[in-house]
């Protein structure tokens, strides 16, 4: 018996907060965007098996990690740089080789990946996560996307300059929001669930933006010829 194809697809931004990671689900059907209540899940293992499953969910996470320790900067994390433009472009952080985010100590990352600030090493709590959880098949589905990418998309290829944890900033994030994602600036603008702030819920809208974009194939790749790492997975964001 043939399986009945749902009349829409499962789409999601996913977004790094203090409690771990907040989604932010919605429909897609036809052209129009429905979201749903976003909620926190202390695991990314709670985002990849999620149900019902979703068809296309733009993470800010790496996927593709370089196999050995070589630099601050992927050919992807460079090139993103370049298109958000200064002042942005210091929020698109280097990415640790594999082995550095497999260690079981910090002082281990960082003997191996020297540049490493306090501040980058306590990203590796997601950076890591995302090395150990997110396998090749997973790239059928999910995407590594960039929140400050998705928003200069959003603001046809013009790099803001204003910090989304400023007013300015998220009012000018919240109109985008309504231009391209009509009713999700309802969903945003509610206050955000426990472990996360508005900062982070604007993030998942953007990322929710490029998932819509991803599901109708629509996404370029940064860079557009891939490095591959040794796990079989693409060293790239795409936007």
């Amino acid at each position: 018996m043939a399986v009945k194809q749902l009349p829409y697809k499962n789409l999601a931004g996913v977004a790094q907060c203090p409690a771990g990671w907040l989604v932010l689900p919605a429909r897609l059907a036809g052209v129009t965007v429905t979201a749903e209540e976003s909620f926190v899940v202390r695991k990314l293992f709670d985002v990849l098996d999620y149900r019902p499953v979703f068809d296309a969910a733009a993470i800010d996470a790496p996927m593709g990690l370089r196999d050995h320790p070589d630099g601050e900067f992927r050919p992807c994390d460079v090139e993103a740089r370049e298109y958000v433009g200064w002042p942005r472009s210091v929020a698109v952080y280097g990415t640790p080789s594999r082995p550095a985010l497999l260690t079981t100590r910090r002082s281990e990352t960082q003997e191996l990946e020297p540049w490493m600030t306090r501040h980058q090493l306590r990203r590796t709590r997601w950076t890591g996560e995302a090395a150990r959880e997110l396998a090749p098949y997973h790239s059928r589905r999910f995407f590594s996307a960039h929140p400050d990418v998705s928003f200069t998309v959003m603001n046809s290829d013009e790099p803001l300059r204003t910090s989304p944890w400023h007013e300015d900033g998220r009012v000018e994030r919240l109109e985008l929001i309504r231009e391209r994602l009509p009713g999700v600036d309802d969903v945003v603008t509610r206050t955000p669930p426990d472990g996360a702030a508005p900062k982070h819920l604007l993030d998942a809208a953007a990322l929710l933006f490029t998932a819509r974009r991803a599901s109708g194939r629509a996404i370029s790749r940064m860079p557009l010829d891939p490095f591959w790492d040794d796990e079989g997975m693409r060293m790239e964001i795409v936007r």
